[in-house]
């Protein structure tokens, strides 16, 4: 724990408080699936309907998509179809955790604002500007204010490029974040920024004073590095991470490393974290590309969890694993077998607005 980060007024709650909605894209770039794109948008709508048979979706189209096709397949879905309100806004992926507004609430007014980092496709991929724009679309659309984070740095202003994905806060001053992803040179979102120059940012803008930084996110993860793949708050106390069970696998030594680090970890109060691990699924090819498979990049909504599978032999083990723990939610399976060659699963593809 860093005492000398000084905190601003404003904090994030954790994913497994109350929301008020959640915010899904609907998926149209067919680079990011090639050979597969059309088993796609049934999995979104899948997902759609599942959730929006408890809370408020977001929907987001492109202008010139054609909503009638959406709301036939959503139907076949069986949605609620009160509980879906369509926004049209253009984007260039679907992945909304790592582009979208990143909700806070302003302790010194108790208003929500949307914290509006820059985001750069990754570091990887040309084509983000319009995803870019993401958030301040939201803002407008909602009518919420929105802040746009910075540092000094150098004697000026510097406004970071932050994914949603690249950590997982306990909504009580601690976060998970790991430092392939943010301080490592590969895919190096902002150079020269430290250590210190992340926590004093955290510190400001989500509250936190208590940073647990793990060292490596898995093998076959194109943002190099995102947390919500390994290891996530399941409340202010417990924390979920994966393990991989065989020792010869390339994932083995990264992830018990970080069970390491999370074993030594305390919570602002100095007390110790519970951690449940959770069994990685069998390394998943497609079209030999290695894809990066977790199960730790589940969404937890207000009545249910979704739960990525990948018609693994793990899969009815894990399903077991998060029953027992969300005793108060139902667990719902969403393959994401086809998906996840997109890189990313049902974590990836949403962003919930918290209920502020």
């Amino acid at each position: 724990m860093n005492k000398a980060i000084k905190t601003y007024s404003f904090i994030m709650p954790g994913e497994f408080e109350k929301q008020k909605s959640v915010w899904i894209v609907w998926p149209h770039n067919k680079n990011d699936w090639p050979g597969l794109f059309n088993n796609i948008p049934e999995t979104i709508a899948n997902i759609i309907s599942k959730l929006s048979n408890s809370q408020k979706v977001n929907l987001i189209i492109r202008k010139q998509e054609n909503k009638n096709e959406i709301l036939k397949l959503l139907k076949i879905k069986r949605f609620k179809k009160s509980n879906v309100k369509f926004y049209k806004i253009d984007t260039d992926r679907i992945w909304i955790r790592d582009s979208g507004p990143i909700y806070v609430k302003n302790q010194n007014t108790g208003k929500k604002t949307i914290l509006n980092f820059e985001f750069n496709g990754w570091s990887k991929y040309q084509n983000f500007k319009k995803d870019n724009k993401i958030p301040s679309q939201i803002c407008k659309l909602t009518k919420i204010k929105k802040v746009k984070p910075y540092i000094n740095y150098h004697k000026k202003q510097y406004f970071p490029v932050l994914e949603g994905g690249a950590f997982d806060v306990n909504g009580k001053g601690s976060i998970l974040l790991t430092k392939e992803c943010l301080l490592s040179k590969k895919q190096e979102r902002n150079p020269g920024l430290n250590k210190k120059h992340y926590q004093i940012l955290f510190g400001k803008y989500l509250g936190i004073k208590n940073f647990i930084w793990l060292n490596k996110g898995i093998k076959g993860d194109d943002t190099h590095g995102h947390i919500d793949d390994i290891s996530r708050f399941v409340n202010k106390n417990t924390i979920m991470t994966c393990l991989e069970t065989n020792n010869k696998e390339k994932n083995y030594k990264i992830l018990n490393e970080n069970l390491k680090i999370l074993k030594r970890a305390r919570d602002i109060n100095g007390e110790k974290f519970k951690i449940i691990k959770i069994p990685m699924p069998k390394v998943k090819y497609i079209n030999e590309v290695r894809v990066p498979a977790s199960y730790l990049n589940f969404f937890i909504g207000n009545k249910v969890v979704l739960l990525p599978t990948y018609n693994d032999k793990k899969d009815i083990k894990v399903l077991k694993i998060f029953k027992r723990f969300f005793n108060n939610r139902k667990i719902i399976t969403i393959d994401c077998s086809k998906l996840v060659w997109g890189f990313g699963a049902v974590h990836c593809m949403t962003q919930q607005e918290p209920d502020i």
